[in-house]
């Protein structure tokens, strides 16, 4: 029997939540000014969002704001009073968070309502689910990586009071979320902070044949949702895109509510999908949707920018830019010279109605910008249709009918768990991280990544003295084969664990975790002390931190930490972890970006770990590491490649620079 989903669009500004509100979206999601994923969004203040809430209450339709960034020690305070704030005054009727850290902060701070998990917290396999009540998480958003098949796998382990969100529409990563440095590692813009600058989307170049390898389609499930109609635990479709216009709001959401309202509809499908085709987003592809028929988001020798292209740029023999559209062009539209990373990119707004084959003289940036070429493409990026402002100025018209509500301060700061001391006589130890380790004698503590694909080359006879890695991602599909490798594991004697996402201690059940040593790896991007409290009540004996901090928070961390601290000193570090790549691209060979920088590709099970050609290199930091109170130094023994040149970078992460 078919159930109803939520729509759920997402809104940047003022404009696009009424777009969504117009459009008949049953919730809306949206960020703040602090502690968003998406910061490039205009976001909003309290004050415009309580407006907004109150008038989307009202009409029966809820509203989720997203929490969901790394947080670094020193911000749990801020963070929770901004919780406090949305709590008296917006009263959103959920969170969505990625870091435990804000989880323990908003309930401290007195949020009541629901706390959903983002994707960006990689929830990628069945048994992490049976973790979630525990934590207080009645929604999971799935990753966008999963088939259908996948997806009813996970709706079939869902926990009571735990249920599902699936994206429909919008931008794909080429890295699973979460799964992504590759912003920081070049400049320290962490997309686990809302500032990735998008270093996958550029034109990279491989045996001298360029191309956007690493580029994605938008996603576009469209008639394909109908199957999401048989999952009930499936509460809500979501679109994705907080960084877009209005026109994409309205339309996106009007396509999804129509696929969903009337699944049999050919009229409804045939409308549906002209409205996705006016959105003005990507090209789009139903990616791993059906396991049947994947279709490769990537695209390499196609641009992938978001728009409709409406024409070329042409120059005047004055010397003027002009551009004929090749269908009407309204006051208020924007358009887009070239692409983001292409010289003289530029954005335009229209300033009068254009004809279809008419003439628009563009008027660009002033001095200092670089002269776009002419023969570049134009796209229409975002429109102003008379009916949507005149649907969106009446719902302002109801919004300036609210009270305006007074600036609330608050005075919470948040309850922080007592630091961990270790006993006298406990040393810091270096523990090398192998995918196969030597046959000989390790230098050092010696761990091991798990794999259930390659189980001749793990060390069960040393079960008992080896740190078994588990990998940051576990797929539905996979995840009985890493079940049954762990099994043998413990049989053989194996005590000693590192999970590297904080859910996997689902992959153990009911297991009794005194006989077991269970530490939190990096990938579990942890980065202050409320997030490793949780981790300490669900049985966590140390944990492992995330190397993109600045060398100042590193430091500082361990005498606030409530858990023995370790960190990664050196190795190869991974840009980001995908389940996709395009065929074009080779295992193990070198890929250069446009700025010079080399990259390569290698498989491990069914992910692809995209590893920059030089090596992260702290072990100058070790003394100090050791005397802030670090016991755990790692060392990942990474294989580079006999194909690519290692590059010898001197590079410590963000530990100079800081991490924004």
């Amino acid at each position: 029997m078919n159930h109803i989903p939520d729509i759920l669009a997402p809104a940047g500004d003022a404009n696009s939540f009424l777009a969504a509100i117009s459009a008949g979206a049953d919730a809306v999601y949206c960020g703040l000014k602090h502690f968003s994923a998406r910061m490039q969004a205009e976001n909003f203040s309290i004050q415009e969002l309580a407006g907004l809430t109150a008038l989307a209450h009202d009409k029966g339709r809820k509203v989720y704001v997203a929490m969901n960034t790394l947080t670094k020690a020193g911000e749990e305070g801020k963070a929770g009073r901004l919780a406090d704030r949305l709590a008296k005054v917006v009263k959103p009727d959920a969170l969505i968070i990625s870091d435990l850290g804000l989880a323990d902060v908003t309930r401290q701070a007195g949020f009541t309502g629901e706390l959903h998990l983002s994707t960006l917290a990689n929830v990628t396999s069945q048994t992490c689910l049976s973790v979630l009540p525990q934590l207080d998480i009645s929604r999971v958003v799935l990753p966008r990586e999963l088939g259908v098949d996948e997806m009813r796998l996970m709706a079939d382990a869902c926990p009571e009071g735990v249920d599902l969100e699936v994206f429909v529409h919008g931008a794909l990563c080429h890295n699973v979320s979460g799964r992504c440095w590759w912003s920081s590692f070049l400049g320290g813009k962490s997309g686990l902070r809302g500032r990735c600058v998008q270093p996958c989307r550029r034109v990279f170049s491989r045996k001298g044949q360029p191309g956007r390898y690493f580029s994605c389609q938008d996603l576009s499930l469209d008639v394909l949702a109908k199957a999401l109609l048989t999952i009930p635990q499936i509460k809500a479709w979501k679109i994705e895109g907080r960084k877009k216009g209005p026109h994409y709001v309205f339309y996106t959401t009007t396509a999804y509510r129509m696929l969903r309202d009337s699944p049999d509809d050919p009229q409804a499908k045939k409308a549906a999908l002209s409205y996705i085709e006016q959105a003005l987003g990507r090209p789009t592809t139903h990616y791993g949707f059906l396991p049947q028929k994947p279709r490769n988001p990537v695209d390499a020798q196609s641009p992938t920018g978001s728009g409709m292209l409406v024409g070329r740029l042409t120059m005047s023999e004055a010397r003027r830019y002009f551009v004929n559209p090749r269908q009407p062009l309204l006051p208020g539209d924007l358009l887009r010279l070239g692409y983001e990373d292409e010289a003289g990119h530029q954005v335009v707004r229209v300033s009068r109605t254009v004809p279809k084959g008419g003439r628009y003289d563009l008027t660009l940036a002033g001095k200092g910008k670089e002269r776009p070429r002419a023969g570049m493409s134009v796209f229409l990026i975002d429109r102003r249709e008379p009916e949507l402002g005149r649907r969106i100025a009446a719902l302002e018209s109801e919004l300036r009918k609210y009270p305006e509500v007074s600036s609330v301060e608050s005075s919470f700061q948040p309850v922080v768990p007592k630091p961990y001391k270790a006993p006298r006589g406990v040393r810091a130890e270096s523990v090398h991280i192998w995918r196969q380790p030597p046959k000989g004698p390790a230098k050092g503590a010696a761990g091991v990544w798990v794999s259930a694909t390659k189980t001749q080359h793990l060390p069960l006879g040393r079960a008992a003295s080896t740190w078994w890695w588990v990998p940051p991602v576990i797929w539905p599909n996979e995840e009985k084969d890493f079940l049954d490798i762990l099994e043998v594991i413990l049989k053989r004697g194996g005590k000693r664990f590192v999970l590297n996402a904080p859910w996997q201690t689902g992959l153990f059940g009911n297991r009794k975790r005194r006989e077991m040593e269970l530490w939190a790896g990096p990938f579990c991007n942890l980065a202050n002390p409320l997030a490793l409290g949780k981790l300490k009540e669900m049985g966590f004996d140390g944990a492992i931190i995330s190397p993109e901090l600045s060398g100042a928070d590193i430091l500082d961390l361990p005498r606030k930490s409530p858990l023995p601290l370790g960190i990664v000193v050196s190795g190869l570090w991974p840009l980001g972890i995908s389940r996709t790549m395009t065929q074009e691209v080779k295992a193990c060979e070198p890929i250069v970006s446009p700025k010079g920088e080399t990259c390569f590709v290698t498989r491990y099970g069914q992910n692809h770990w995209i590893y920059p050609n030089w090596e992260l290199d702290m072990r100058d930091k070790e003394e100090a590491l050791v005397k802030a109170g670090f016991l755990q130094l790692i060392h990942m023994r990474e294989p580079m490649p006999k194909s690519i040149e290692r590059k010898d970078r001197g590079c410590v992460f963000n530990w100079d620079i800081g991490v924004m």
